[in-house]
C-alpha cells in the first residue's frame, strides 16, 4: 500500500470535483458473455459462483483504479485487492458476508471459498466492521436478470470499495449471458476505467 502524492497525480482535479459531492457514487449495468466460462466450470465441477467471484477480483486486480482507495481524505492504492461476498448456507434464507485472501488458482479457490463460507457461522463478522479497505465488495443475484442495481452505502465521500454484482444468467441463441453491475466512487475511477475492466473480465473468461 502507498500514498498518491496529490500535487502530482493526473487525477488531482477530478478527485477533488467529486470528493466534494455527497454521493459521488455511480453504477453501470451490462451483460458478459459467459458461454465458455460457464462449460468450463461445469466440466470442471466447480461453483460458478465462487469461480465468478475469483475471475472478477483477479481481472480488477490487473486495474490500477480498482486498487485506489480514499482513506481520511487522502487516496491510497494497495498492491492487490481480495474478495468479501454474500453467501447463504443451505437451509437458511438469511445471506452473510465472508471475507477471504484472494489466493491460488480458480479450482483452489472455488474450493478455499466454499470451506470458509461453511465454516463462518456469522452473519457479519467482527473483519467487516473493521473498515478494512481492501476489499471489493462482490454478490449475485441468481434469481433475476436484473437490467439495473444500486447497492446500499453510507453517504461517506470516502466510500471507495468497488461494489459488483451479478445476476441469473439467461440464454440468447446458442450464447449465454450474465447481467454484471459494477459500482465505482467518481473520484477514483471514470466510466473507461469501468470499460477496461469490463473488457478484461471478458477476455480472461474467454481464456480459460
Amino acid at each position: 500500500m502507498k500514498y498518491i502524492d496529490m500535487e502530482h497525480w493526473k487525477r488531482r482535479e477530478h478527485f477533488a470535483f467529486f470528493h466534494s459531492l455527497d454521493y459521488p457514487q455511480y453504477n453501470v449495468c451490462m451483460n458478459i458473455d459467459v458461454t465458455h466460462f460457464q462449460d468450463v466450470v461445469r466440466r470442471n465441477h466447480l461453483s460458478f459462483y465462487y469461480s465468478m467471484i475469483f475471475a472478477v477480483t483477479t481481472v480488477a486486480n490487473t486495474c490500477e483504479n480498482f486498487r485506489y482507495r480514499i482513506r481520511d481524505g487522502r487516496v491510497i492504492l494497495h498492491e492487490k485487492t481480495h474478495p468479501s461476498f454474500t453467501d447463504i448456507t443451505p437451509g437458511d434464507d438469511q445471506f452473510k458476508i465472508v471475507t477471504m485472501d484472494l489466493t491460488g488458482d480458480l479450482p483452489g479457490f472455488s474450493d478455499l471459498a466454499r470451506e470458509a463460507s461453511q465454516r463462518q457461522t456469522s452473519y457479519f463478522p467482527d473483519a467487516i466492521s473493521a473498515q478494512r479497505d481492501d476489499l471489493i465488495y462482490l454478490t449475485c443475484l441468481p434469481w433475476i436478470s436484473f437490467t439495473g442495481m444500486s447497492h446500499t452505502i453510507r453517504l461517506n465521500p470516502d466510500d471507495s470499495a468497488p461494489r459488483i454484482s451479478w445476476g441469473k444468467y439467461f440464454r440468447e441463441k446458442d450464447r449465454v449471458f450474465l447481467p454484471l453491475s459494477v459500482q465505482m466512487n467518481h473520484a477514483l475511477a471514470d466510466g473507461l476505467h469501468v470499460g477496461e475492466f469490463v473488457n478484461r473480465l471478458q477476455m480472461y473468461l474467454d481464456a480459460q
